[in-house]
């Protein structure tokens, strides 16, 4: 029987392509993302991470359903790219809102969604990864994209007892648009679909092995 998965940020990118590879499987894939755009397989869900109306509308939306929620893979992010000293303080808040603050409060507003022993993938990042090599221009994102990681941590201490699962994924370089925001003119050795396939497995089967733990996926950095 197949399980019940939601994906945020999933109209680009590896979103899409993990969407995209679970939905092939025959699981049942709700795809988020602002425009609540449709992918073939796939149920469409408008939410924006940052609006609390938003993700207040979503979370309604899947309790009607009543389909308990065996796995989120929480995607949605952005970037900003640019010297540390013109950052403004917005710069940082945006960063916080949409890498960290935003999926911290998704997954508080599913917790009467989740099924039983249910798997939350928090996707981070490389740059957010303790000890891996650092960018200049990328202060904002890194540092947001970190304490997604210390997130994973805290909830598998808090909410772990209630049989639900947490991980974080560390993604190294992955070619898609976000990629090339972040380095211009630099090509990837992993595409989307690639790593949409690894984080699609892993959704499906991470929790049996691993619980709070933060694994970097990487071929190159960048």
């Amino acid at each position: 029987m197949g399980k019940v998965i939601c994906i945020t940020g999933s109209s680009r990118g590896i979103g899409r392509a993990t969407a995209l590879a679970l939905a092939a499987q025959g699981h049942h894939v709700i795809a988020a993302s602002r425009g609540g755009a449709t992918l073939p397989g796939c149920e469409a869900l408008a939410l924006d991470i940052t609006s609390e109306e938003s993700m207040q509308k979503a979370v309604e939306v899947l309790r009607r359903k009543d389909l308990p929620l065996d796995v989120l893979v929480n995607n949605a992010g952005g970037l900003v790219n640019r010297p540390f000293n013109t950052l403004a303080r917005e710069d940082f808040l945006n960063m916080a809102q949409v890498n960290w603050i935003g999926p911290a409060m998704w997954i508080q507003k599913l917790e009467s969604v989740f099924a039983p022993e249910a798997h939350v993938v928090n996707i981070s990042s490389m740059g957010g990864f303790q000890g891996a090599s650092k960018y200049p221009g990328l202060s904002a994102y890194a540092s947001s994209k970190a304490a997604l990681v210390a997130l994973t941590e805290c909830l598998q201490a808090e909410w772990g007892e209630k049989g639900i699962t947490f991980n974080a994924l560390c993604l190294g370089a992955v070619q898609t648009e976000m990629l090339a925001e972040a380095f211009p003119g630099y090509t990837a050795p992993t595409s989307p679909e690639t790593m949409g396939s690894y984080v699609a497995e892993f959704a499906l089967t991470g929790h049996r092995t691993y619980a709070g733990a933060v694994l970097p996926v990487t071929k190159s950095n960048p």
